[in-house]
């Protein structure tokens, strides 16, 4: 046994009637990686808020270094030794990278800084902790990967001893996310403990050296890491309460026509910067061809000009030989187009409305729905409760408001809308993204069910794992363009040198 520098006992924190966690136990050694694993809802984020000061523990203790200490709030923890990065970077695109440190410092404890002595400072880190940062560089003019080294960075300016990681490599490409390991041994051996937050279960056995697991707020497992010894199916079984199989049937459809045709295609940006380079690739019914990249690379903009919610500045897009190119969203939704949008709270969803009312959004204006001037609650609600037995949503009831769903069933809510049509042609983009592993299987299997029956699916993700169970082709994306189209039996490191734009790969069109 190590130095123990933390321990919470018996954390309890009730949000109204429910237990987001109840009894948890959780200790942390010096130097150590410690994984934090559960589905969504288990109560990771609520812990890990309570050890940062977000959240206040209706019973239970943190004991600090043997003492313990009761944290008000992020500016107490931080003055603790305690620091968060959290999956969505909180920087300053137009600042260099000594500015968002210094904005990021505990001002009371800092109140003249001198900018000389901060960038020697953030030179000293990058150094010791082998981060590789330029101080004078704008955030804008990073990578992802460069960007989390930054927070990184200002945690450790703040002579963070307890580093929280929230889903670190969700935004990363293969090359980065193996640096930000390096980075984390580094971390270790300098006496830094980490709590890694993480859905992806090899990367948790590859760096993690002790384990806990929560379901349904707890404590389920407490464990050392082995990595030669502990298999991913053991820990997703204690996450879920069940055995998960990622090993998806892939029925034979043949060689199917072309339903989507996009050549040469381009588009701007909201800031007026070519997002979409020149891109050309077809979607072949009963296929699924994946578009692999690192968020920020078009894909965004790509999804949109298929779905009609931006115009394109040149080319072409086919859907089963008639030109679609700019047309609207309702005409392609009649032409049995199927979206489901990256961002399912803002763009997905509307988030005050209840489950029927969601799950008929783009139908509602037809029968049996609507009767003149007026809807039909009674045909909103049955189809609504065969979609909530069909997919599995777990809510109380049709009229249940969609914001007090879980993000794995705010997802199956749209999965429902965008499928109970039978669509030609489905567009899904980062349909897993944040969902736990259970919530994935599911989600992952019924994109392939929906392939065997013929449709034609363009699934755009940057996760890795997600794109080989998955797809019959990958075109990979960088900066606009198409860095190639390649199997699923190629290996991971080319996919992730192509991500990061640095090798084209043969195509296979």
């Amino acid at each position: 046994m190590g130095e123990t520098v933390l321990q919470m006992q018996g954390i309890t924190k009730y949000f109204g009637s429910m237990a987001a966690n109840h009894e948890v136990d959780f200790s942390l050694e010096k130097g150590k990686v410690h994984g934090l694993l559960g589905e969504n809802g288990a109560g990771k984020t609520t812990l890990m808020n309570i050890l940062f000061g977000l959240h206040k523990p209706d019973s239970g203790s943190i004991i600090l270094d043997g003492k313990e200490v009761a944290i008000h709030s992020p500016a107490e923890a931080m003055s603790l030794g305690i620091g968060m990065v959290h999956q969505h970077f909180m920087l300053v695109p137009t600042m260099t990278v000594t500015e968002n440190v210094m904005l990021g410092l505990r001002l009371p404890r800092y109140p003249l800084i001198n900018p000389a002595i901060a960038k020697r400072r953030i030179e000293e880190l990058s150094t010791q902790f082998a981060l590789n940062v330029d101080p004078q560089a704008l955030i804008s003019q990073l990578s992802v990967g460069q960007q989390q080294r930054v927070e990184i960075i200002t945690a450790l300016y703040n002579q963070t001893r307890i580093l929280i990681l929230d889903e670190p490599t969700a935004v990363l490409t293969p090359d980065e996310a193996r640096e930000l390991f390096e980075i984390l041994r580094v971390l270790k051996a300098h006496g830094t403990s980490v709590i890694l937050i993480s859905h992806k279960l090899d990367e948790i056995i590859s760096i993690a050296d002790d384990v806990t697991i929560l379901r349904n707020g707890e404590l389920v497992c407490n464990a050392k890491i082995d990595i030669h010894t502990t298999r991913k199916e053991d820990l997703s079984a204690m996450m879920v309460g069940r055995n998960i199989d990622f090993n998806f049937a892939k029925q034979a459809t043949g060689e199917g026509r072309t339903l989507l045709s996009v050549q040469h295609l381009s588009a701007y940006n909201d800031r007026g910067v070519h997002a979409v380079n020149d891109l050309t690739f077809t979607v072949r019914k009963g296929e699924i061809l994946a578009i692999a990249g690192v968020d920020g690379n078009g894909q965004k903009e790509l999804c949109e000009v298929l779905t009609g919610l931006r115009k394109s500045s040149s080319g072409s897009v086919m859907l089963d030989d008639q030109d679609i190119t700019d047309a609207g969203p309702a005409e392609i939704i009649e032409k049995q187009v199927a979206y489901v949008p990256e961002d399912r709270q803002r763009t997905g969803l509307i988030m005050n409305w209840d489950v029927s009312q969601n799950i008929v959004l783009k139908s509602f204006h037809k029968k049996p729905y609507t009767k003149g001037l007026f809807l039909s609650p009674k045909a909103m609600t049955q189809t609504a409760e065969k979609a909530i037995t069909d997919f599995t949503i777990k809510t109380e009831s049709s009229s249940c408001i969609v914001k007090n769903l879980s993000g794995g069933n705010q997802q199956k809510v749209i999965l429902a809308r965008e499928l109970t049509e039978n669509p030609a042609l489905l567009i899904v983009s980062h349909p897993t993204r944040g969902l736990d592993v259970g919530a994935m299987e599911y989600v992952r299997s019924l994109l392939i069910s929906k392939r065997n029956a013929g449709v034609a699916i363009l699934l755009i993700s940057a996760d890795l794992d997600e794109v080989f169970q998955t797809a019959d082709r990958i075109l990979v994306m960088y900066n606009g363009r198409a860095m190639g189209v390649v199997e699923p039996t190629v290996d991971i490191q080319t996919i992730g040198h192509m991500m990061a734009g640095v090798v084209q790969g043969a195509s296979h069109e």
